[in-house]
């Protein structure tokens, strides 16, 4: 039986394909910008002059600077760190003096290598501050993923989930111990996924396979009372997904949507891919009145915490009810 793999993610260069990362790049250096013209100037008329010149010179090179970080995001992250960091610097130096000697073959700007010296000395500033910035940011977030995955550790298998399990496997290992050893290998496969390192991503077929053994489970104490419908049709196997995003919406599903109702329920769950995103849909019945509202908004919450860490502002979870039907929509990047 394999063992849990226990070794953290290393440290790697931003994700310079992420829209949240494009977003504070730009605004990073729009305030440096901002900044460097306040230091020049000598009254507000004069500091939005110098701003606006200032802005008509960088913003080319930022765009053009993001763009390809973006196309050679790969390459850096085979690179330790410091390698990537320094030929990231390296490579933004360079765009800089090219577009300073072309502006200044264009006729645009006056000076000699003092003007290119100042350009990259200045370049060079700027990336070693983003860089410090995107490297504080990642170890300010560091706790807030350990304390995640300690919540997927006590939240994702309740308490009350743990005790029925074990009673219901107590209850057949007489009758049926083929099932009852069954059962308990997928108790253990789950309990083996809890204590994975929640930073790394998974195929998306082996969170569902996961998925499949949780309702297994589940089945054994419930019965005919849970259908769940699975549509997979348009679903990409190999897509890499954070672990323990979809089994906790099932729980919730099961607990709040299956488990007080009197009659037989049905959760549906479907997989679409919609250009470069993936789109989880779920939905169970929804007992009025009954739900564990409070329990629900913590699982959700955890999720979005997830989420934020894992893909920043490129993924989000949607919820809502409408005609005692309780929908949940998940939209994330689509990787492999």
């Amino acid at each position: 039986m394999p063992s849990i793999k226990q070794n953290p993610a290393t440290q790697r260069l931003p994700d310079f394909r992420n829209l949240g990362v494009m977003l504070r790049l730009l605004l990073g250096v729009n305030l440096l910008a901002l900044a460097a013209a306040l230091v020049q100037a000598t009254g507000f008329n004069q500091w939005l002059s110098f701003y606006i010149e200032m802005a008509a010179f960088v913003q080319p090179q930022l765009l053009l600077c993001m763009l390809l970080l973006a196309l050679l995001r790969n390459l850096l992250w085979r690179l330790p760190y410091l390698a990537g960091s320094l030929l990231l610097v390296g490579f933004v130096v360079l765009q800089a003096l090219l577009f300073v000697d072309f502006w200044r073959f264009m006729g645009f700007i006056e000076g000699g290598a003092q003007s290119l010296l100042r350009a990259g000395i200045l370049a060079a500033a700027c990336a070693a501050f983003m860089l410090g910035y995107f490297r504080l940011r990642a170890d300010a977030l560091s706790p807030a993923l350990v304390e995640a995955r300690l919540q997927a550790l006590t939240a994702r298998i309740r308490p009350h989930f743990l005790f029925n399990s074990l009673n219901a496997v107590l209850s057949l290992i007489r009758a049926e111990p083929k099932r009852a050893e069954h059962a308990l290998e997928e108790l253990a496969e789950l309990f083996r996924a809890l204590m994975r390192d929640n930073r790394e991503l998974v195929p998306l077929s082996d969170e569902i396979a996961l998925c499949r053994q949780y309702l297994d489970l589940e089945k054994l104490r419930l019965g005919e009372r849970l259908n769940v419908e699975w549509d997979i049709a348009d679903m990409p196997g190999d897509a890499m997904v954070p672990s323990l995003m979809l089994q906790p919406l099932l729980e919730n599903a099961v607990y709040h949507g299956i488990e007080p109702a009197s009659e037989p329920g049905t959760i549906r769950v479907s997989f679409v891919r919609q250009g470069d995103e993936l789109v989880v849909a779920l939905s169970n019945p929804c007992q009025s009145g009954v739900v564990h509202h409070v329990g629900n908004r913590m699982a959700l919450a955890n999720i979005r915490e997830r989420l934020a860490l894992h893909y920043d502002l490129e993924a989000r979870l949607e919820v809502k009810e409408s005609n005692g039907i309780h929908h949940v929509q998940m939209v994330l990047p689509c990787r492999k």
